[in-house]
């Protein structure tokens, strides 16, 4: 069982909270037609003990875990200040990409400058 707390008014939270209404509501919703098949007390308990739990990806319980160890180990702020700095992820993809924009303005350069003679 994996436990994540979420802000109430974001996304995700909404959707929680519409799924657990959906379930609340299901059995009071069900039809009386005549003729509509209805759940019988023992199937019904057994269909919904042997229904299928929502599946977690590695993407999702990788990142779970991760959260918890940062919250666990207490570096959240740690990470947060330290990605900002000099060596950070961030900045230094943007100073790859800066670097790799530069390369190609210089090699444009030269190409077109042996076209124009």
């Amino acid at each position: 069982r994996v436990t994540k707390e979420v802000d109430s008014t974001s996304k995700e939270a909404k959707s929680f909270l519409k799924q657990q209404e959906k379930w609340q509501s299901a059995p009071a919703s069900l039809p009386t037609v005549s003729g509509v098949k209805r759940p019988s007390g023992m199937s019904s308990l057994l269909g919904k003990i042997g229904s299928k739990k929502q599946k977690m990806s590695t993407l999702e319980k990788s990142k779970l875990d991760w959260e918890n160890f940062k919250e666990e180990e207490g570096i959240v702020e740690e990470l947060a200040i330290h990605n900002r700095g000099k060596d950070g992820y961030i900045e230094r993809k943007a100073f790859l990409e800066r670097v790799d924009h530069r390369q190609f303005e210089i090699e444009r350069d030269i190409r077109l400058s042996r076209m124009k003679p």
